[in-house]
């Protein structure tokens, strides 16, 4: 396995008695996109959690910029570059659009002006501008999730973990999201994303793993497995020969 910014050895977590992961192993590389697919109780969310902080590490070893995610408090891998979009978003939902971004940059400060960067989150998705001064509680399904992704933005994050970006969103909505987050990747920010629109997914990443009650059971280039026969009959809805 090669060196990356994000290095998972033998990793294992529990709920309880339940083993949620069994001892995977992988790495994120510097500026590359991972997509992580497996069905529903598959360990996706529950391995985004283990690499937040948010679930206890049992067993084995997780590095993000060789600092050891389970003796490093999680407010300290924030900034340090490790953000989580956790499923459901995780906005403030009682402060403003606007606040939520300036959380967001103060966690992360920067040369860049505060202004400046929110005038970048404001071009990639104008709708929030316009809700600047909107609870974020006020927001649609769909203008949540681009807030989650504009806080992203304003934190510079080094490896962005993102779990389900497009649960719950209209067509029209995850085009706009996807496109935000393929702007990330060619900036050069490593992403570590998990998500049930397996097509959106591996057309956005450079690689894929895929989940299996808690055990990576297939992984490789994203084109490829695409058009792998068990990826197209599992999870892309297509029979093989349907593709012909």
């Amino acid at each position: 396995m090669s060196e990356g910014i994000l290095q998972v050895e033998g990793l294992c977590a529990n709920y309880g008695p339940i083993r949620a992961l069994r001892g995977v192993s992988f790495s994120v590389g510097a500026g590359e996109t991972v997509a992580v697919i497996g069905a529903n109780g598959a360990g996706k969310t529950s391995l985004m959690r283990a690499l937040s902080g948010m679930l206890p590490i049992s067993a084995g070893r997780a590095t993000f910029l060789g600092r050891d995610i389970a003796r490093t408090r999680t407010h300290a891998m924030a900034r340090a570059g490790l953000l989580h979009v956790p499923e459901g978003r995780g906005t403030l939902q009682g402060m403003r659009v606007l606040e939520n971004l300036r959380l967001a940059w103060e966690i992360r400060p920067a040369k860049e002006s505060f202004e400046d960067a929110l005038a970048k989150a404001y071009q990639r998705f104008p709708r929030l501008q316009e809700r600047s001064e909107q609870p974020a509680g006020n927001l649609s399904g769909g203008e949540q999730q681009m807030l989650a992704v504009a806080r992203a933005i304003m934190n510079r994050p080094q490896l962005l973990l993102l779990d389900e970006p497009s649960m719950g969103l209209s067509p029209r909505f995850t085009g706009e999201v996807f496109k935000a987050l393929a702007e990330l990747r060619d900036a050069g920010v490593s992403i570590l994303i998990v998500e049930q629109n397996v097509s959106r997914a591996l057309q956005l990443a450079h690689r894929a793993l895929v989940l299996t009650h808690g055990e990576f059971t297939l992984q490789g280039d994203a084109k490829a497995l695409a058009k792998d026969p068990r990826v197209m009959a599992s999870y892309l809805g297509q029979a093989p020969e349907a593709m012909a």
